[in-house]
């Protein structure tokens, strides 16, 4: 009688696995060749090495990582340290991070911080001392960790707009928040609005998030009305509850909201209070969710190519990895107002 679940056994031999000397054969150099393209060195013309990469990627060849560290060349390895793998930004700034990494054949680790984050345990989050880091600085605990690094530590960072827009450290990126939201409040004064309500995100890295900032810069340069801004969270349930008592007042006509899930929620908000958007009720978001061109009405929002940054972060460490090579910074896209069916003129 036979076992019930079992699997006879596959006569056919596993596919091997390319080598470095199925690359080397492939790609006409030697196999020092192919060790020195994939450690780094400089003793290699580019076009050798772009050979080198092209017959890697078309074997799909693994260097062996701890043959490498026996053989004396790096590991190519990078931590990447975040706060929150579940709000829109962090993770496409993180996508677009791994994405790079892996296509320059190195591994990622990620590590998730917590709000009582020390020094001590930051240092410990490396698979080994002086592994090269990226950081998702968008809040507190990113910006502790940042700074908590040992100075040893070669470090790059996506990181929110600095407060007098300048480059400020030449190891870190950032997209300009503050710039977007003032662009998306002038929207919606350029439709006839008298003034813009504001549902913010949390405050995290200073007392006045640059969301906030670009707004209130708006609304002054036009001379209009500064409302107070309401505290919102990061979720369509914080978003719908700030603003119920809101809605009542039919002199509001025009809302941002410092993210999509925000948005999300005043919409249902608006619904429930007989608000018709964009009727009488003009409402915008930041970060453009992919759900966010499938409401009804589809959402107006701030487009920010986190993935894009996230793919410069890491090329800014590859260049401070191997400064020798003079590697250029991949671009990233500017902030972009996507215009939809969610914002209008008032109500005549």
């Amino acid at each position: 009688m036979g076992v019930t679940g079992h699997t006879p056994p596959n006569d056919t031999p596993p596919a091997r696995s390319a080598s470095i000397w199925d690359v080397a054969r492939v790609a006409g150099v030697s196999q020092q060749t192919v060790s020195r393209v994939i450690n780094g060195k400089t003793r290699v013309s580019e076009s050798t090495r772009a050979k080198v990469m092209q017959v890697i990627a078309e074997l799909g060849y693994r260097p062996n990582r701890l043959a490498r560290t026996l053989a004396g060349g790096p590991v190519s390895s990078v931590t990447v340290l975040t706060s929150d793998t579940a709000l829109f930004g962090a993770a496409a700034t993180l996508r677009g991070m791994e994405e790079a990494a892996r296509a320059a054949g190195f591994s990622v680790g990620i590590s998730v911080l917590g709000p009582g984050t020390s020094n001590t345990d930051v240092a410990l989050r490396l698979n080994r001392p002086q592994e090269p880091v990226m950081v998702i600085a968008y809040d507190d605990p990113g910006e502790r960790a940042l700074r908590e690094l040992p100075p040893d530590v070669p470090v790059t960072a996506a990181v929110e707009r600095p407060d007098d827009g300048s480059g400020g450290d030449p190891w870190q990126v950032w997209l300009d928040d503050r710039a977007a939201a003032a662009h998306a409040t002038r929207h919606l004064l350029s439709l006839g609005h008298q003034t813009v309500h504001y549902v913010a995100i949390p405050s995290s890295t200073s007392a006045l998030p640059q969301r906030t900032r670009g707004w209130q810069d708006a609304l002054r340069a036009a001379g209009r009305p500064v409302p107070e801004p309401l505290r919102g969270g990061w979720t369509p349930r914080s978003g719908y509850l700030a603003v119920r008592s809101l809605l009542a007042d039919r002199s509001v006509t025009a809302i941002l909201c410092g993210n999509d899930d925000l948005a999300l929620g005043v919409m249902r908000a608006a619904r429930e209070a007989g608000r018709d958007i964009p009727g009488d009720l003009s409402v915008v978001g930041f970060d453009d969710t992919p759900a966010s061109a499938y409401l009804h009405p589809s959402l107006t929002t701030v487009r920010l190519d986190f993935e894009g940054l996230g793919r410069a972060c890491f090329g800014l460490l590859l260049r401070r990895l191997q400064p020798e090579a003079a590697l250029s910074l991949p671009a990233w896209n500017e902030p972009e107002l996507i215009v939809r069916e969610s914002s209008g003129p008032p109500p005549a």
